[in-house]
């Protein structure tokens, strides 16, 4: 078959760009060597934000875009994005305080069309914000930011990219291209039945995240290729510490930002680390060490005290960052690149270096700018105002859908209207349409996950194993015993 575009990578830029490209006319196959989400885009700390810390490094483009980038997604993804005030506990000797609240003002101004509250100081001897903190914190800031369910905002590109027309393949393997002219031959290997095919296509993206050196040079044949930073970051989800909505913002002994987070009702989320990557990237996984450092961070902060036994789960990703040469993994950027590799009358290739969840959108318009030229003229970007499948909620208000569900499906508990709401906004009247009673949901597989939602999320969201549905679809596996895990493994292998 033969495409406009070839998409290598199922993650949050990929799927990005495939959804933009297709609304755009372009034919677009997009294959993913594993499941949608399921290296790095996975296991981010689930913030759409402008990146207060960037400041400090003086990175004012990217704070401003991704501040206005986050006013989109609030937008698009209403059910997917979630406002959230940040404590900022002070600590003089880390950094002055006419610093924070400078860097503060500044992140208001940049945002200044946000339409969250701006920054405020707290005396925590008068807020519940102090509550859980340790005594000797008395002082602190607040600003706000959001939240967001990083995997699903992959999928859900992934769908609407589909729904405009792409071809998304997961379990597919990008085995290497040549140019033939003006167009790539591409060679590509089906996993499931160990079938390999070949396809034409006008140019490729290289979104390949960790591994896009080892595509570019390996399996496109390209003499000039520039190596990203790969930086390990890992996380760690505890048993609730605190009561609220609000987050934190810790800064550690070494200045770094440390994020605790409510998650999921019962748990906080905990991260992240900035650590160098290996030169092979691979499935990540937290060290003891990390695991260590993250305790402490909470521990220096917090009434509450914990440790590694207390961890319920964790995840690790490994970012491609720009290498700008700085000293500190935590210090390198986090804006992106876009690697044209083209000769004149050749087909290209289009490399992603860097970038972050929040800036993908821009990211996705900006990559069909540089390939424009090469596909021929393009329809208007379109994405900075279309909702995302589920998003097409009135007015926005996606907390009053949880109670709509209610009223509209009785035989559902508060929990799971909140989580189906906050997972599939809209679409979930689509899930549940039909169901009169809970027997109609099927078999249970722990708290509220059903065959029903199973059966959904194969149908319409390329899940493919249950890991993909415990993990990335949702986050049931949480809430899952082994058991029910099995179970749900005999389901999905039938």
């Amino acid at each position: 078959m033969s495409y406009d575009l070839l998409v290598i990578g199922g993650g949050i830029h990929g799927a990005g760009i495939a959804r933009d490209a297709a609304g755009r006319g372009l034919s677009v196959l997009l294959v993913e060597k594993d499941s949608l989400a399921a290296h790095t885009s996975s296991a981010s700390s689930k913030l759409v934000h402008g990146g207060l810390r960037y400041l400090e490094y003086f990175h004012l483009r990217l704070v401003r875009e991704s501040l206005t980038e986050r006013e989109r997604l609030l937008a698009i993804a209403p059910h997917l994005i979630e406002r959230r005030r940040f404590v900022l506990p002070y600590r003089g000797r880390l950094r002055p305080a006419w610093a924070v609240r400078l860097g503060l003002f500044l992140y208001d101004w940049l945002g200044r069309r946000s339409t969250l509250g701006s920054s405020e100081s707290v005396r925590f001897g008068d807020s519940p914000y102090g509550i859980p903190l340790q005594p000797a914190l008395r002082f602190g800031f607040a600003y706000s930011d959001c939240t967001a369910d990083d995997s699903r905002l992959v999928i859900l590109n992934a769908k609407d990219a589909a729904e405009h027309g792409a071809d998304i393949r997961v379990r597919h393997w990008f085995l290497g291209a040549v140019r033939k002219g003006n167009a790539w031959q591409a060679e590509i290997l089906d996993e499931t039945k160990r079938e390999r095919y070949t396809v034409s296509a006008r140019a490729i993206v290289n979104a390949a995240g960790p591994w896009v050196a080892e595509v570019l040079q390996n399996r496109l044949g390209a003499t000039h290729v520039r190596a990203p930073r790969l930086v390990k970051g890992s996380h760690i989800v505890v048993p609730r510490l605190y009561e609220g909505s609000h987050a934190y913002a810790l800064q550690h002994v070494d200045r770094r930002l440390v994020f605790v987070i409510p998650y999921l009702d019962d748990f906080t989320l905990v991260g992240t680390t900035d650590v160098p990557g290996s030169a092979e990237p691979g499935p990540a996984a937290i060290s003891p060490d990390e695991t260590e450092y993250l305790c402490q961070v909470v521990n220096r902060c917090f009434k509450r005290q914990i440790e590694s036994r207390d961890v319920v789960w964790s995840f690790s990703g490994i970012r491609a960052l720009q290498d700008d040469g700085a000293t500190r993994a935590s210090a390198v950027t986090r804006d992106y690149a876009l690697d044209l590799d083209v000769t004149t009358g050749l087909a290209p290739v289009l490399s992603i270096i860097g970038g972050k969840l929040t800036t993908y959108r821009i990211l996705a318009e900006q990559a069909l700018d540089k390939l424009e030229p090469y596909l021929g003229a393009l329809a208007p970007p379109w994405t900075s105002s279309a909702p995302l499948p589920g998003g097409n909620i009135g007015g926005g208000n996606a907390d009053a859908l949880p109670a709509a569900l209610g009223r509209l499906f009785p035989f559902l508990g508060e929990f799971e209207c909140r989580r189906l709401a906050r997972a599939y906004g809209t679409r979930a009247m689509r899930l549940l349409d039909g169901t009169k009673s809970r027997a109609d949901l099927g078999e249970g597989y722990g708290d509220s996950l059903t065959r029903r939602e199973v059966d959904y999320l194969v149908r319409e969201e390329y899940a493919r194993s249950a890991e993909d549905i415990l993990w990335r679809h949702t986050k049931c596996g949480l809430f899952t015993t082994p058991a029910e895990a099995q179970r749900l493994r005999a389901y999905i292998g039938r």
